[in-house]
């Protein structure tokens, strides 16, 4: 694709392309409608089980389209909840669900919480979990943005100043991010209702409860999930 994968405008690096706030808005809301016509567009229900920003593609307009369907699975579009013989999905964007048996069933809501974290870090341009961030408090950013939104604190990202139209356009990303990175799969939204709250009045919008952060550390298969994984209670 003319425009690579949508970590480049994300991450740091020589080839990191900037875009307009406006614009950011219009590729997390294109991710949304590709994962959702991939939940409900189709006569199958495809879930991918991967989303990330090295996943989704820009052409030359920067619309995105949701590529690497390796770990996706398909399922009956009538099936509420599925089976999975092993955990699948990448460290920072895998769902809880998908390695805590006891949070719920594994279904579409899994790809809902990974477009929450992937929101996350289209809203601070950063990794979600950094170890080398100048202030402890920033570790992870979501913790650091909800207590500072929770707070009304102005939420610093970038060295310019937001505009009212862009905090407008921050604030709503936000709110559907924390929705869609709820511990329990039935407390997170369907993509659908995503696009709902991307296209709602902030004024009638509320913030979710605080949720759960789910730390892996990195191991050589998916078995050691299971093992090496710690929930941290953040509120």
């Amino acid at each position: 694709m003319p425009n690579g994968s949508l970590d480049k405008i994300i991450f740091s690096g020589e080839d990191k392309i900037t875009l307009s706030w406006q614009k950011t808005f219009e590729i997390a809301i294109g991710v949304a409608r590709g994962i959702e016509y991939l939940h409900r567009g189709c006569d199958t229900q495809i879930l991918h089980f991967d989303i990330k920003p090295h996943n989704i593609l820009l052409d030359e307009n920067f619309v995105p389209k949701v590529s690497d369907f390796g770990l996706a699975k398909l399922y009956s579009v009538d099936d509420s909840i599925v089976s999975l013989t092993a955990a699948r999905g990448t460290l920072g964007y895998i769902a809880p669900e998908l390695v805590y048996k006891n949070i719920g069933g594994i279904s579409y809501k899994a790809d809902v919480y990974s477009f929450g974290m992937l929101l996350m870090e289209m809203i601070g341009k950063r990794k979600n979990l950094n170890e080398f961030v100048e202030h402890s408090s920033q570790t992870y950013f979501p913790s650091w943005v909800y207590d500072r939104f929770n707070q009304g604190e102005d939420i610093e990202l970038g060295d310019a100043p937001l505009t009212s139209t862009e905090k407008t356009i921050v604030t709503k990303m936000i709110i559907a991010a924390f929705w869609c990175i709820q511990m329990k799969p039935t407390d997170r939204p369907s993509m659908s209702k995503v696009l709902e709250i991307l296209d709602t009045n902030i004024k009638f919008l509320e913030m979710p409860p605080k949720p759960y952060q789910l730390l892996l550390e990195s191991s050589s298969s998916t078995e050691d999930y299971f093992t090496k994984s710690t929930l941290v209670d953040y509120n």
